[in-house]
């Protein structure tokens, strides 16, 4: 006991009050007597909310994800539901994923909601991320919950909180509600239940769901272009599997093989090393069957479905994995592309995406003579764009993570849409004796050939958080002046909101919320941006190169040129 500091065994003697549950204070003994670092860990902090919400791991402790900090999240967000909607009945969604307990913290959830006179509707069981967005505005509620981890390893949960438009918490309400909490004590969270009050819903709101993910993610394109695609389809033991295969079959895919070893949801996510569609290892069954079958193309989708990863076949035949910048491009042009066809360009729309994503979108999404527009990382930052301009119309967009939004009708990524929509450019584009990835390099030739890699350094702990902050803070005090030769132009520093121009000494005001990222382009258009993880113990670093490529021909020796440049420049800089 005399390794702990004392202000982590004060906090830690706050839990074993009559306030908490038996169980909870025996972990809290045990750790005191065998574990204190894991004590410090549970106990150093209060979990924060970050990009994507609150997440951690499942334990006891103010730093856990648990039944007393999910309860006073929710007591606290029942106090601040009832200060912004006084008056009114008010009405809360709840959603929950596959992982270990979500069914059991949506219940508590609930509990708490009802406790404090609020109406709740509580789907029956796990649903994806998108499907709760929807809802929210389908069942005219004030807010949503889901309980998820998005890809986050098993031994997390996490808590995402909705407003009444559909989309996640922005400023200033996230701030007004982070206060309304820290301001509760544990004593003050209402756990007993009003079960009048909690109404459970699934067939009706999924059937709405589905008929929405139809209408916005399918285009004209011919009923036999859709039955001649070959799709395999992988729910990694997530939610999908509850909506993605309904939705191709109501669009008219009828050759969709699903991974059978990995539809069960399930917690631990048994076959993946991680149920993370970005990493490679994850599609591998689906892979092996896309071969067995001649398949077109392959897709998964990450635990709580807000997130796609996506294969398509090179020109050579071979199953080539894109990264989310790529498929963002050609969702992107597909949709523009089919506006523009249907006449619905009237200048009033735009496309959104996020400062880490690649560049090359704003140049394809101004050739159509669109507005783009860019915000920071988090698809709460799209949806509040789309809240912000009533008067625009929003034609879709995404980020370099694997996450994108088609049109307003969801306000968060949403892979169910955005799996059909790939499938609809598949088959297009397979209708008319091309592909997918070829569409991709003709986008190259037309607007820049552009090559992105996530270098995502692992800093876990209170001793991670320090290295995380210290070398952000020698960022800001040691700039690099050079990046592989190329004279460092401009620095933008979101934390400080000031755009920096190197040559002239010139400063800008940088019109967007404050965050802790900072982005260097060099006189070749190189572009490099650092940021922490708003959800895992991560330091990020996101690289962006580019040329110009004349000819499809010359794709492979061009991006090979820019692979090596990328390696130059993580050796340079010592980015692991």
């Amino acid at each position: 006991m005399s390794t702990i500091k004392p202000e982590i065994l004060q906090k830690a003697e706050e839990w074993l009050t009559d306030i908490f549950d038996a169980d909870t204070k025996a972990e809290i003994n045990r750790l005191i007597e065998e574990n204190p670092k894991e004590l410090e860990e549970s106990f150093y902090k209060n979990a924060e909310f970050g990009t994507g919400g609150m997440r951690g791991v499942m334990g006891v402790g103010t730093n856990r994800i648990n039944r007393y900090t999910l309860g006073k999240n929710t007591q606290g967000l029942s106090d601040y539901l009832k200060r912004s909607f006084p008056g009114t009945d008010l009405k809360v969604a709840i959603a929950y994923d596959c992982r270990n307990n979500s069914q059991e913290l949506a219940k508590v959830v609930a509990d708490v909601f009802s406790a404090n006179g609020i109406k709740v509707f509580l789907f029956s069981e796990l649903r994806p991320t998108p499907e709760l967005s929807f809802a929210v505005k389908y069942l005219d509620c004030q807010c949503g919950i889901v309980l998820t981890a998005s890809h986050n390893p098993p031994e997390y949960n996490g808590y995402k909180v909705y407003w009444a438009d559909g989309g996640q918490l922005v400023p200033p309400q996230d701030a007004e509600l982070i206060e309304t909490i820290n301001n509760l004590d544990y004593a003050a969270v209402k756990f007993d239940a009003n079960e009048n009050l909690i109404e459970k819903i699934d067939s009706d709101v999924d059937k709405a769901f589905a008929e929405a993910s139809v209408k916005n993610g399918s285009f004209d394109i011919p009923p036999a272009n859709r039955d001649e695609l070959k799709i395999v389809f992988t729910s990694l033991h997530g939610t999908s599997i509850t909506m993605v295969p309904e939705v191709l079959e109501k669009a008219g895919f009828n050759k969709v093989h699903i991974v059978e070893e990995q539809r069960e949801p399930n917690g631990n996510f048994p076959t993946v090393q991680s149920p993370n569609p970005e990493e490679p290892e994850a599609l591998k069954m689906a892979l092996d069957i896309a071969e067995k079958e001649n398949a077109d193309i392959v897709i998964g989708t990450d635990p709580d479905c807000d997130r796609l990863g996506i294969a398509v076949r090179d020109l050579d035949g071979e199953m080539i994995l894109l990264n989310g910048n790529q498929t963002m491009l050609v969702m992107t042009w597909f949709l523009l592309d089919q506006w523009k066809r249907a006449g619905k360009l009237k200048g009033n729309e735009f496309v959104a995406s996020t400062i880490v994503s690649t560049p090359m979108l704003k140049n394809l999404t101004e050739a159509f003579g669109v507005k783009y527009m860019e915000v920071l990382t988090g698809f709460k930052w799209i949806a509040k764009l789309i809240k912000d301009h009533p008067e625009m119309e929003f034609i879709g967009g995404g980020e370099e993570s694997f996450g994108y939004m088609v049109g307003e009708f969801v306000r968060d990524k949403d892979a169910v849409t955005a799996t059909l929509l790939a499938c609809e450019i598949a088959a297009m584009m397979k209708g008319q004796g091309s592909s997918f990835y070829e569409k991709l390099l003709q986008l190259y030739t037309q607007y820049g050939l552009y090559r992105e890699e996530l270098i995502s350094l692992v800093k876990k702990g209170i001793k991670g958080e320090q290295e995380i902050k210290q070398m952000l803070i020698d960022l800001r005090e040691n700039p690099w002046d050079e990046i592989d030769g190329e004279k460092v132009v401009l620095i933008e520093d979101y934390k400080l909101s000031v755009a920096r121009n190197i040559q002239d000494r010139t400063e800008k005001t940088i019109d967007i919320p404050k965050s802790n990222v900072l982005i260097y382009y060099t006189e070749e258009g190189t572009k490099i941006a650092a940021r922490p993880s708003g959800t895992e113990p991560k330091i990020k670093f996101y690289i962006s190169v580019n040329s110009d490529l004349d000819s499809v021909e010359n794709y492979r020796e061009e991006d090979q040129k820019l692979s090596d440049k990328i390696a130059r420049i993580r050796e340079e800089l010592q980015l692991g």
